[in-house]
């Protein structure tokens, strides 16, 4: 599957729609987001049941001010219509298939009431 822009009015449906959804922040100007692309691209074309989508911070600068993107490449992870991670940086290949493995395995029915140590950190 490509990668789909996303906007503020098809962003909240996306997400509810789809059980995992992960969505990269990125802008024209933002060298780190054109390194990112191919990565996510590739990611997104093994991955046919996963969302993959893409927003233009510039075009779309409420929607990441609602989220709390400060940065970009920033990489939002929903499970179940819920956000359940985030990453701020250029992910390699490796990192990226650890950062989708970890979110298939999250256990939704306990999610948000584990303690944070329970969350497993990415290896950079």
């Amino acid at each position: 599957m490509s990668t789909v822009d996303l906007t503020a009015e098809s962003f909240e449906q996306t997400v509810r729609d789809n059980p995992i959804v992960l969505v990269d922040f990125w802008a024209v100007w933002c060298a780190p987001c054109h390194m990112f692309d191919p990565v996510y691209a590739t990611a997104a074309a093994r991955h046919d049941d996963i969302v993959f989508g893409k927003v233009d911070t510039d075009a779309q600068q409420q929607l990441a001010m609602d989220l709390g993107v400060r940065s970009i490449p920033t990489l939002l992870a929903f499970r179940d219509g819920r956000q359940v991670r985030s990453v701020s940086d250029v992910m390699p290949p490796r990192v990226l298939d650890k950062f989708i493995t970890d979110i298939r395995a999250i256990d939704m029915a306990h999610f948000g009431r584990e303690p944070i140590d329970d969350i497993p950190e990415l290896d950079m």
